[in-house]
């Protein structure tokens, strides 16, 4: 009788944990939904009275301004974009942080591993692609419609350079339930629109 009883209380309380268990799966679940369509709509926010006080200026791609020193992308292990737009191997930069635009390999305004939604597989090409002139409406539409929550990322932003470093970085928009990329191939995004999901 003292073992049936003892028994019967262990399956009762793996039935409670089992329980509580499954309510917070289930809460958890939910809320991450909430989440993800708030962060989905935070882009799609179109109030035009509440306009977040941009100071970008772009590079309109006038190559009579002189450049003696050049900023860029740093991080890359092969590969560096300078300020201009060029991508140069790590080997090809000039002691000015410039690219060597006489180097082969190196190229401006690429676009290499990017899709049609600019989503690139590699984060130099990214930076490279987004500072086209070309895109200055595209990232112009995004700054106007960002909502609060990404105020204060690119409200640090000076200039078109700091914006494509910043937007091409991956992000919450990148990744789905919290640990893996939408896109594993293109998670780097000058867009407007978040990568596509791929399915599992």
């Amino acid at each position: 009788m003292m073992v049936l009883r003892r028994l019967l209380r262990k399956r009762w309380v793996l039935g409670v944990v089992f329980g509580l268990s499954l309510i917070y799966f289930l809460t958890s679940t939910l809320k991450q939904e909430e989440r993800t369509v708030r962060d989905r709509t935070l882009l799609e926010v179109r109030d035009s009275d509440h306009r977040i006080p941009w100071k970008v200026r772009f590079n309109l791609g006038n190559s009579s301004r002189q450049i003696t020193q050049c900023r860029n992308s740093i991080q890359g292990k092969t590969l560096i974009t300078d300020e201009l737009g060029y991508v140069c191997e790590r080997k090809d930069l000039l002691v000015n942080g410039c690219c060597n635009v006489n180097a082969p390999s190196t190229r401006q305004y690429i676009c290499k591993s990017c899709l049609a939604n600019g989503c690139c597989s590699i984060y130099e090409y990214c930076v490279s692609c987004c500072l086209q002139p070309d895109k200055q409406l595209l990232l112009e539409r995004f700054l106007n419609r960002a909502a609060e929550g990404f105020q204060n990322l690119f409200t640090a932003v000076e200039d078109h350079f700091e914006l494509c470093l910043a937007k091409c970085r991956t992000s919450s928009q990148s990744v789905q339930h919290e640990n893996t990329y939408r896109n594993p191939q293109a998670k780097y995004c000058y867009g407007e629109s978040p990568p596509e999901l791929l399915p599992v």
